[in-house]
């Protein structure tokens, strides 16, 4: 019985599971992350409400080392996001929200790096990648959106979308994942990931 809930599709769906673990860097990589992050050139804060944060686009065919992968970048992806919310953010709930994001993912991003050394998996971009596109545009929404509510509101949007999109798409890719260990990993941090959109859809609720 698979522990992932099914979330309805989002328009952004694609097969990341960032929160679930991570494999090659840790918080020092984090935090130079967010240094090089709050420097990104200005898109416009009317991007935010309309794009949610997206992952890396799914391969035809993934394989473990792909997976761990995507997995790593997700999970920096969303630690460096949560960094900037801990700070930017004027409602003290989405404050602790980021400051969650960023403690938890970090930790799997650790948990995530031990898994991958203990199997001798070496991480490798699937063909169709563009997590570094995808963190460029991420950091520069979250940094041009004026601070206030409308960062608040847009950062958890997107943070609510981005984990029903993580919690549907793990299951996929547990499907894809051949060693026994990893399927366990993901299907374990399923909790985590749930409690992520939980808390995320509670603001959200009280946002509106």
């Amino acid at each position: 019985m698979t522990m992932f809930k099914t979330q309805p599709r989002s328009a952004a769906l694609a097969i990341t599971l960032g929160a679930v673990m991570a494999v090659s860097a840790c918080a020092k990589d984090d935090a130079a992350t967010v240094d090089t992050g709050m420097a990104v050139t200005d898109t416009g804060a009317a991007m935010m409400g309309d794009t949610a944060m997206a992952a890396p686009a799914p391969a035809a065919a993934l394989s473990d080392a792909n997976i761990v992968y995507i997995l790593d970048r997700s999970n920096m992806l969303d630690s460096v996001s949560g960094a900037i919310a801990a700070t930017k953010g004027t409602n003290s709930e989405v404050r602790e929200f980021g400051k969650m994001m960023m403690r938890d993912h970090h930790g799997l991003r650790e948990q995530g790096q031990q898994l991958a050394k203990r199997l001798g998996v070496t991480p490798a971009a699937p063909a169709t990648d563009n997590s570094g596109a995808e963190m460029t545009r991420v950091m520069a929404m979250l940094n041009s959106a004026a601070k206030g509510r409308d960062f608040d509101k847009a950062y958890i949007d997107d943070q609510v979308t981005y984990h029903v999109n993580l919690l549907e798409t793990a299951t996929s890719a547990m499907a894809s994942a051949q060693n026994p260990e990893l399927k366990n990993f993901i299907q374990k941090a399923a909790p985590a990931v749930q409690a992520h959109l939980d808390a995320g859809q509670a603001i959200q609720k009280k946002m509106m």
